[in-house]
């Protein structure tokens, strides 16, 4: 006889408990953080230059993985690299209110001073140097060519004696400024009154006049001041003038480390000029002898006056790095001619 078989009963399932919604009492919600607002914008710190320049595109490499990867989008663009694009131009340094507030702070500190018998330049220049803070707050503007190219931010608190020392006590037409730097992402418009050029992170500037730029370059001994003079106003103009020079591309970088660092190429072109020659050119080639390193050629085209055949000097500097240096000295240059 077949067993019955009791089916066993299955118990229910109990039902998972509801946690208490838990509120919070007055005093914890006065101290949650509260947005900020949007009528008083953050001004980048100063401090901060770097954070404030990387380049996204990429992932972050110090954050780790936390779940299932995204996946690749084969028509994204290429990825930028997290170093920005070094920056050395040659231009003219302004100091401009960012806001109205700092305008009228400004006003409000040369009430209090005596301002008497100082033209406006001098008095930016004196209350700058004497407010620190102002100085802080002041929006620093390169000018290449008389165009807005850059916002100025210092890479380091002591360097903002150089940005104030750009200020000429009396300032003239010939007056001119060289930054050293890294090139960063447009500023917003609520950062220096509405002017939306790329940021700088400076590393290093230069002050100085065109005469006394002058004066520092040797004179070859067979020219007078003035025609060196003449020479010197003419291939300085000429460097600067090259494509809108803004000093961001290799070829404008290696041209104005060479226009403020190597006077060989001035006594050079005096030399030419003795010898009735005129210079008809410059020109930058990547170098074949570079390898790994970015290292262009720096060409000066001389031609003839008389006879009208053209002669050649080059240079050749490293631009890979921030700083360019020299790599072989001026010489004598010779096209290259395809033997196939």
């Amino acid at each position: 006889m077949a067993d019955d078989v009791h089916a066993q009963p299955v118990p229910e399932k109990a039902p998972c408990p509801t946690a208490p919604a838990q509120t919070l009492a007055p005093s914890a919600m006065e101290a949650m953080p509260r947005p900020a607002s949007a009528e008083s914008p953050r001004r980048p710190d100063l401090m901060e230059p770097a954070a404030g320049l990387a380049m996204s595109g990429g992932p972050c490499p110090s954050c780790a993985s936390s779940g299932t990867a995204e996946p690749a989008d084969d028509h994204a663009g290429p990825v930028v690299g997290l170093v920005p694009p070094h920056v050395y131009a040659i231009g003219r340094i302004e100091a401009r209110f960012p806001r109205l507030s700092v305008e009228k702070e400004f006003a409000q500190v040369v009430g209090r001073s005596d301002s008497a018998g100082q033209t406006d330049a001098q008095l930016l220049q004196s209350v700058l140097s004497e407010h620190r803070y102002l100085a802080r707050m002041m929006c620093w503007v390169l000018l290449v060519r008389e165009i807005e190219t850059y916002i100025l931010l210092p890479g380091d608190p002591v360097d903002l004696r150089l940005l104030v020392d750009a200020i000429r006590p009396d300032p003239g037409p010939l007056d001119l400024d060289v930054v050293i730097g890294r090139r960063g992402p447009v500023a917003p418009p609520d950062m220096c009154n509405g002017l939306t050029v790329p940021l700088v992170a400076v590393d290093q500037i230069y002050s100085f006049d065109r005469e006394s730029f002058r004066r520092s370059i040797p004179k070859p001994d067979a020219m007078s001041d003035e025609q060196f003079a003449a020479v010197s106003a003419q291939v300085l103009d000429l460097i600067l003038q090259v494509a809108d020079n803004a000093g961001t591309t290799d070829d404008h970088r290696a041209l104005n480390y060479l226009a403020m660092r190597y006077p060989e190429i001035y006594v050079r072109t005096a030399r030419a000029f003795a010898e009735d020659f005129s210079l008809s050119g410059v020109d930058v080639r990547r170098s074949p002898l570079g390898g790994a390193r970015t290292v262009v050629d720096c060409i000066f085209t001389y031609t003839s006056r008389r006879a009208g055949f053209t002669e050649k000097a080059a240079v050749s500097v490293d631009v890979t790095d921030e700083l360019p240096f020299l790599v072989n000295r001026l010489s004598t240059y010779y096209d290259r001619f395809s033997t196939q």
